[in-house]
């Protein structure tokens, strides 16, 4: 189960485009627009981070932010449109975790959540991550094709495995090579060329196996691990 974000936002067009980016990576989300519901719902549902999307930093958001971080320890990130140090160190005091300023880059948002999901406990890695037939171990460092017949091991390098890891954490998200690369690699030398050589190596792997519809290039973008169903 992926985690629930809790999304907090005073303006509806901004929280649907909000919600659209978390949710295209794999998170479950839930919206409300007003401080009070904001603080009964995150007393409900207990979700793993929250986010409070504000046009200004206004009192009753400070205030909203402080009674949060009193009900729990939950990660806090405030977005917000003011790109002032003044605005960031008020969040900051008042509860905040980090603040995010719009108009964002979304894989930056989503690399900010997940390192503060991991600090708080909330994403907590899996030992086998399965996407289709496709199962990697991440701490036998094994990954093998699972059929009715039973399992069948694919060799791969450490690289190879890591990318399959990568990329199995959150299904049918699209991953740049950049990201590919820096997540994957150790090289200096390595490059985005290299991620491209990998992929098409695990890609004869899986095929041999009769895995062939799992791995996919998205044209302009890069690689992902597609889950059918």
């Amino acid at each position: 189960m992926h985690s629930l974000i809790l999304i907090a936002d005073d303006a509806p067009e901004m929280a649907s485009t909000l919600d659209t980016c978390l949710t295209r990576n794999g998170f479950r989300t839930f919206q409300t627009n007003t401080s009070q519901a904001v603080l009964a719902t995150h007393l409900n549902l207990k979700p793993d981070l929250v986010i409070l999307d504000v046009r200004e930093l206004c009192a009753d958001t400070l205030e909203t932010l402080a009674r949060l971080r009193r009900q729990s320890d939950t990660p806090i990130v405030v977005m917000s449109a003011c790109d002032l140090d003044g605005e960031r160190l008020r969040a900051l005091h008042a509860g905040a975790d980090d603040y995010i300023v719009r108009p964002f880059n979304p894989d930056v948002v989503v690399a900010r959540l997940l390192t503060m999901l991991r600090r708080s406990g909330a994403l907590a890695p899996e030992r086998r991550l399965r996407v289709g037939a496709l199962e990697v171990d991440t701490e036998g460092y094994k990954v093998c094709v699972r059929t009715p017949s039973g399992e069948t091991p694919v060799s791969v390098t450490l690289v190879e495995f890591r990318l399959l890891a990568h990329m199995a954490r959150l299904p049918n998200r699209a991953f740049t090579r950049v990201e590919l690369l820096n997540a994957c690699m150790t090289d200096v030398s390595a490059s985005t060329r290299t991620v491209d050589s990998h992929m098409t190596r695990l890609r004869k792997k899986l095929m041999a196996e009769g895995v062939s519809d799992i791995l996919e290039s998205v044209h302009g973008v890069g690689y992902r691990l597609q889950k059918s169903g």
